[in-house]
């Protein structure tokens, strides 16, 4: 531990003299770890990292700051292949810097106006990507997560009778939801306070796509038995295998039922800007509200994620509580004081990181980013299918792949064990990061393209390291297995 010096933590040359020597920390890092001179990962047990954490002590900043980057997960490795989070690319990461500086607010406009008007912009492309209108509105806010609890907050608030803002429930609530939606639909539902009974789960087909026959059913039932149903939520796509459910047809069923249609399209909403891949949302116009993550497929830090409303208005009906002392009243809607519509009272300038892309680029590098690597998930499964080793889970419609190692010789009920093996070992070797996931209550390898750098001889080196690993494995190391 070091003296409190107020001078040194404030000082315009301090700041320039540590700033020159963290970026050239950084610019060093991305050299290495880019030319795969590093590891991909070093795996310690969570203990293990407290114990060192509070054990360690270092002279200075540099050396706090070169021990965080060495033993962090590298996801600027080209064999980083994991969980959806973005490659950050090299102004999306400094116009973070910038924001972490400035620390303007966003909760009323004179705290943030830079990043309200930016925000404004950059919610009207993606409207205009999506479709929507010029009716449409929306603003960024914290992770998927936090966007979908708000959307359906919308949906209860535009969708039932009372105003359960003033008032609480009234009657039992529910929503319509693919049971391979991600887990943060749940979530909301639970924290609104409609219970699992809210969540009626809709299965899926062959290819992970809502069965969208199972509809009527699933509908009729809930209202027999006394619930209100308000929402409809679509997958573009799914958390495991990246499917996009049919959004035409569910758009079709929301509106012959008055249901508030939510697309959570936090990891696929992306394909909006590609030509190539877009006809992958035909119906998503037709929502009444779509989440995008911009810090999954388009290059930026998380957490910055849109909330986009087919009828911006809608977004205003979401919260009713007064604070007087930081907004004017007023009978009309007030779009740049953003503290109305979000969750989040002061929010943080999370605008600039995806803005500084769009001012450059315009939406060219964002569907670039998706056409490369969704190209690459494609190379990936035609190697899968391939190889006799091989079993792919479904064809893959966004860079998310699922497949696994199962030889003929590998007899059904070891398949598994062997895989999270195989798995273990390379995680612990840091060659490579993949991760696991359960398919219709089947295991599988899940592999998440994310560098745009990486190339299709990685995936080949993938394959081999798999096979390799496994024959190492073998019969000697574990009987049970083969």
């Amino acid at each position: 531990m070091q003296p409190y010096q107020p001078q040194d933590m404030f000082h315009p040359e301090q700041f320039r003299k540590e700033g020159h020597a963290l970026i050239d920390l950084l610019a060093d890092y991305l050299t290495d770890v880019g030319q795969q001179r590093e590891v991909v990962l070093s795996c310690t047990a969570p203990d293990e990292e407290v114990e060192f954490w509070k054990t360690a002590c270092f002279g200075d900043n540099l050396a706090y700051w070169k021990t965080v980057v060495a033993r962090s997960i590298h996801l600027h490795h080209p064999r980083y292949m994991g969980h959806q989070t973005a490659v950050v690319a090299n102004e999306a990461a400094l116009s973070a810097l910038v924001g972490a500086v400035l620390n303007n607010g966003m909760a009323v406009y004179e705290m943030g106006a830079v990043s309200t008007a930016q925000e404004q912009i950059l919610v009207e492309v993606l409207a205009q990507a999506l479709g929507f209108g010029f009716q449409a509105g929306g603003f960024l806010t914290s992770g998927g997560t936090l966007a979908n609890l708000t959307a359906l907050l919308t949906a209860r608030a535009v969708k039932t009778n009372r105003d359960v803002w003033e008032e609480g429930m009234q009657e039992p609530l529910a929503l319509l939801v693919s049971e391979e939606a991600h887990y943060c639909v749940d979530r909301a539902v639970r924290i609104m306070g409609w219970g699992s009974a809210g969540i009626i789960r809709i299965p899926t087909n062959s290819r992970m796509q809502m069965d969208t026959t199972s509809l009527p059913s699933a509908y009729e039932e809930a209202c027999a038995s006394g619930k209100k149903v308000v929402a409809l939520v679509g997958s573009a796509g799914s958390t495991s295998t990246g499917s996009f459910d049919p959004l035409n047809e569910l758009a079709d069923f929301a509106g012959k039922h008055q249901l508030w249609f939510h697309v959570d399209g936090a990891h696929g909403a992306a394909v909006t800007f590609s030509d190539k891949y877009k006809l992958l949302l035909r119906g998503i116009e037709r929502a009444d509200s779509v989440v995008m993550d911009f810090h999954k497929l388009l290059g930026t830090p998380g957490l910055t994620t849109a909330l986009v409303y087919r009828n911006g208005a809608d977004s205003f009906r979401t919260f009713a509580q007064r604070a007087d002392y930081l907004l004017e009243q007023t009978q009309s809607p007030e779009w740049f004081n953003i503290g109305r519509r979000t969750l989040e009272c002061t929010k943080n300038m999370m605008v600039l990181r995806a803005y500084v892309l769009y001012q450059r680029y315009g939406t060219t590098f964002f569907a670039q980013q998706v056409e490369r690597l969704h190209d690459l998930a494609q190379q990936f499964a035609q190697l899968v299918q391939g190889s006799p080793d091989f079993r792919l889970c479904t064809q893959p419609e966004t860079n998310i792949v699922c497949f696994r190692y199962q030889p003929d010789y590998v007899p059904s009920q070891n398949v598994e064990t062997l895989n999270r093996e195989i798995r273990k070992r390379i995680i612990e070797s840091g060659a490579f990061y993949l991760v696991q996931t359960q398919v219709k209550k089947q295991f599988w390898l899940r592999l998440t393209l994310m560098h745009p750098e990486t190339t299709k001889e990685d995936l080949k080196i993938l394959l081999l390291e798999i096979q390799r690993v496994a024959s190492e494995i073998g019969p000697v190391h574990h009987p049970s297995i083969v």
